[in-house]
């Protein structure tokens, strides 16, 4: 990483009225919570993972809701703490800069983290709630997971007997429009967006660059590898997450 570049990238920080981050997975992996499509993802490891995440597969197969439930439970989300790159953001938050985190991720960290909750949009929805498919039923996973540990596999809707599902998008699922909307307001009124950890290959999600871009914002992007949106951005960092982007301020 040039420190020439990481300077020009502190000095349009500094200068910043109206910063708002976008983030992927590779923000967390560092706090132990693999991504998906990653080299070492679950879904390159089993392909047949992604089914637990197909809204058609886990309407139709029991089974398939069996697993998912098994894997919420057993997953590395509770013990997950926020790291250094979600600290780096909540701070941001509190010095009055970042406006808006806009995240791919469903574990909830930025908000553990000290991020406040209307300040983040979750566009892919969250794990830590449940929600029922059939009724308006929502509740937090942690009641769930309780009558998972004490038997049952596939639990349902307490109100309606209705199948529940964490309150996450799935694939065939739509992105909350209101979510989306809100997104894309943040994007077009930022003067500096910090996009974090994600391959930015996932639509619409990573029009949200560009977007920025064309409204006049400067685009600072800090992730592991390259990305699709590398030849937009004014700054690329390439490096580790938890150390580069606290170096940022």
């Amino acid at each position: 990483m040039s420190t020439d570049r990481m300077g020009q990238a502190k000095e349009w920080l500094d200068s910043a009225d109206h910063v708002v981050a976008l983030t992927g997975a590779g923000i967390s992996t560092e706090s132990g919570i693999p991504d998906f499509r990653g080299p070492k993802g679950l879904w390159t490891r089993d392909p047949d993972a992604e089914k637990l995440s197909n809204i058609r597969y886990y309407l139709d197969d029991p089974a398939i809701r069996v697993r998912a439930w098994r894997a919420r439970l057993d997953s590395p989300v509770w013990a997950a703490e926020p790291g250094a790159g979600h600290q780096a953001l909540a701070r941001l938050e509190a010095c009055g800069k970042l406006k808006t985190v806009i995240t791919q991720n469903i574990d909830g960290l930025h908000q553990l983290a000290g991020n406040s909750p209307e300040n983040v949009i979750e566009i892919h929805g969250t794990v830590r709630e449940v929600a029922c498919l059939t009724c308006s039923y929502r509740a937090p996973m942690t009641k769930v997971l309780v009558r998972l540990q004490a038997g049952e596999a596939d639990p349902d809707c307490p109100l309606c007997g209705g199948i529940l599902k964490s309150a996450t998008i799935s694939f065939g699922q739509s992105l909350v429009p209101q979510d989306l909307a809100r997104a894309e307001q943040a994007a077009r009124h930022s003067d500096l967006l910090l996009a974090v950890g994600s391959s930015l290959s996932v639509y619409p999600v990573a029009g949200l660059v560009p977007l920025a871009r064309d409204f006049g914002a400067q685009i600072i992007i800090i992730n592991a590898m390259p990305t699709d949106m590398d030849p937009v951005a004014d700054a690329v960092l390439l490096g580790n997450i938890g150390e580069v982007l606290p170096a940022l301020f």
